[in-house]
């Protein structure tokens, strides 16, 4: 549960590794890293989200590396970010003493994290201060397969020896003596440390302090954008702050979560690399941060994917950060994997798949964009109302739906639902503006797909609609979705029992859902996974909708209960023991935290 103020607590390690509950995500816009609670960095990929990694010992806690600043003889700790910021602290308390380290990825002198520019100074801080006693305090560097240093200017160069390329540049107030080094402190003493990157400050004043004072601004600025007043604000608050440290502030697009390859289960083979822009997890996320109050993401994602699409001639499902495709998934042998969790990938085999959704969610982003004051050029018109008829034709084909099953493809109801939104915003747009098109077209078969779902993908012997269109009542959560982007109306009988079916059905106990379950429904891939977290917050969406006021809140708290002490969720969670998994933060689940206290509050404040 999230904690502002939390009390320690034991730092756990089973089979080596930190539980995802306990790290903590830090991010400059460009890259991120991951905190644990025993001090260690042991997730950093540089200079950006998908570069490879220099820190990787969340993926092979003995090989992968790490960047480690604890005290000897550890007894326990605990974290907190500082309010509305990505500038997090730990306490760490030894037999002897108590240190705090806080750590950023820092941010210009300034910087206005809404401006679509880089914000990051390619500088990881990480400042420690002794609050009580003595500790002898273990500062230890060991970037993925090693490392030379020597020492320059005013402190350590580091050449990782898997990327010859990447000069690091170590800083520090007190002498080190290398990549490994033990400080005696005591109450009241600090140890600063800079890591750097793509540059080297051989004349930079080395001023710890301000780099964090003027980090912590710069978000403090940013979130006075935020106008959300509902239930659990503060998780609701640290929700953006999260999907903001996983947005590429320079081009607009968005990783689906900063890392790669964490099981969904543990020692499972579903592990995969997450850190590229996927049209649909970028989509939902801007829909999401303008409903509270931050528009310009959502204006920098529609000309990022626009640019994409542009490059790429077809739209693909996902990119790149930078808009270009997606590497090829590949398998590393040299890595053991969470908790033992092989294989580990980077690149991701789903980037050419067929998913029909992709056409709904652009189409659905820029007619939100132009609601709310943008222009739309002649250009981009032409790249819409293509996409629109290219939706027109693409429904009837099979597809790998929005799971990417990595079996043969299907016709899947949701992917028919989002051709259904896209010929629908491409109408609503030409209408609203006068823009030439097959307007009529676009509506009436739009308005047929909606009868289509309802009449072909309903199974009366399951009273349910049916993750395929040819029915069979087989059940998937993405049904739930079909209502919050006005396929249906969340209220008609048949979305109802729908709603009822999934509930019942797909059930994981404690108001967590599985997405579908996979004697059901095959994807390709052996064994069963947990509880996916979004598909809980699509419930509450859907009990609010069916006037469930109650219901849906009772829902909404406890899935708000099941985040880290820090405010941060995983892809998905294990009903039985509650621990998350997948990667992890995961956008999906924060986008869901967003997007159902928003709906929450407004029907609160309609039946008032």
């Amino acid at each position: 549960m999230y904690d502002p103020d939390p009390p320690f607590r034991p730092v756990r390690r089973p089979d080596g590794y930190l539980p995802l509950e306990d790290l903590g995500l830090i991010g400059d816009g460009t890259t991120a890293a991951l905190v644990g609670l025993d001090g260690t960095i042991p997730w950093m990929c540089l200079p950006r989200f998908d570069s490879d990694p220099v820190f990787c010992a969340l993926l092979d806690h003995a090989r992968g590396g790490h960047f480690t600043v604890t005290p000897e003889n550890l007894r326990e700790a605990r974290q907190w970010y500082e309010p509305d910021t990505g500038v997090l602290h730990t306490e760490l308390r030894s037999d002897t003493g108590l240190v705090r380290v806080t750590d950023a990825l820092a941010l210009r002198s300034g910087a206005d994290l809404s401006d679509d520019a880089p914000s990051g100074r390619g500088e990881l801080v990480r400042s420690v201060r002794v609050l009580d006693g003595r500790v002898r305090l273990k500062v230890q560097v060991e970037p993925y397969g090693g490392a030379d240093a020597h020492h320059l200017y005013s402190g350590l160069e580091v050449r990782p020896a898997r990327n010859q390329g990447l000069r690091l540049h170590l800083r520090s107030n007190r002498p080190l003596s290398g990549l490994r080094s033990v400080q005696d402190l005591e109450q009241g003493d600090r140890l600063d440390l800079v890591l750097s990157w793509g540059r080297f400050h051989r004349h930079h004043r080395f001023d710890p302090e301000a780099m964090l004072c003027q980090t912590a601004d710069a978000w403090r600025r940013w979130m006075r954008s935020c106008d959300y007043a509902g239930p659990q604000e503060a998780l609701v608050r640290r929700a953006a702050i999260t999907l903001k440290l996983c947005d590429d502030w320079a081009n607009g697009s968005l990783v689906a979560a900063p890392t790669s390859s964490l099981p969904a289960p543990i020692g499972g083979v579903r592990n995969w690399d997450y850190r590229y822009a996927w049209i649909r997890d970028a989509a939902f996320a801007v829909f999401a941060l303008r409903r509270i109050g931050f528009g310009g993401e959502a204006d920098a994602f529609l000309g990022w994917v626009l640019d994409a699409f542009e490059r790429s001639r077809r739209p693909l499902i996902m990119y790149t950060l930078d808009g270009d495709r997606v590497p090829d998934e590949i398998e590393d042998a040299g890595l053991e994997g969470y908790r033992g969790s092989s294989p580990v990938r980077w690149g991701n085999g789903a980037a050419d798949q067929r998913q029909h959704d992709v056409y709904g969610e652009i189409l659905g982003c820029a007619d939100q964009w132009l609601r709310r004051g943008g222009e739309i050029q002649p250009a981009m018109w032409a790249s819409l109302s293509g996409l629109a008829d290219t939706a027109a034709r693409a429904w009837r084909r099979p597809d790998q739906g929005l799971w990417e099953i990595r079996g043969e493809g299907r016709p899947f109801t949701y992917s028919v639902g989002l051709c259904q939104v896209a010929l629908d915003r491409a109408a609503r747009i030409a209408e609203r503006y006068g823009l030439p098109g097959d307007v009529g077209s676009w509506r009436r078969d739009a308005d047929r797909l909606s009868e289509l779902i309802l009449e072909q993908s309903w199974d009366e012997d399951a009273q349910t609609l049916s993750v395929y269109m040819d029915g069979g009542g087989v059940l998937d959560a993405s049904l739930l979705n079909l209502p919050l982007r006005q396929v249906l109306p969340v209220d008609h009988p048949r979305m109802v029992a729908t709603t009822r079916a999934v509930a019942e059905r797909l059930s994981a106990g404690g108001g967590l859902l599985f997405r579908y379950l996979h004697d059901e429904h095959p994807d390709g891939l052996p064994g069963d996974e947990g509880a996916f977290v979004l598909c809980s917050f699509w419930m509450v969406d859907n009990l609010i909708g069916q006037g469930r006021l109650d219901e849906a809140e009772e829902l909404y708290d406890s899935l708000c209960s099941r985040a880290s002490p820090l405010g941060l969720l995983s892809e998905q969670i294990d009903p039985t023991t509650g621990v998350f998994m997948g990667n992890a933060p995961q956008a999906f689940s924060h986008i869901g935290t967003i997007a159902s206290g928003v709906n929450l509050e407004r029907a609160r404040s309609a039946s008032r």
